[in-house]
């Protein structure tokens, strides 16, 4: 199974950017990638996906502000987050669209106020 390894978060703060970076051990060529988050207490939740053709998509919280991106030579998968509030403060994974891989550590991202 492919195995995922997200990198990237830190402490920023709000108004500051970050961008992070997934490593899959195997290819990635024909799959429908996203970036997921879950906040403490809150449900894990899709913030942006990517077609196999890089046709992306995003979630009305962060619309506008990140931008999610891949590289299937290098089978890298990224988000970049511009303008960051506090509300986006959450452990980041990548992972498949269909099809759930093992989920990796997750990367934290902590916006302060």
């Amino acid at each position: 199974q492919v195995q995922l390894v997200e990198s990237g978060g830190g402490l920023v703060q709000a108004g500051g950017s970050l961008r992070l970076s997934c490593a899959a051990s195997g290819t990635i060529f024909r799959i429908a990638m996203g970036w997921y988050r879950q906040a403490p207490g809150k449900q894990r939740e899709l913030v942006a996906g990517i077609s196999h053709d890089g046709i992306s998509n995003y979630a009305d919280s962060v619309k506008g502000r990140f931008t999610i991106s891949r590289d299937n030579a290098k089978k890298a998968v990224y988000l970049q987050m511009n303008s960051l509030k506090p509300e986006d403060t959450a452990v980041y994974y990548c992972n498949a669209l269909n099809n759930i891989a093992p989920w990796g550590q997750g990367t934290q991202v902590t916006v302060s106020s």
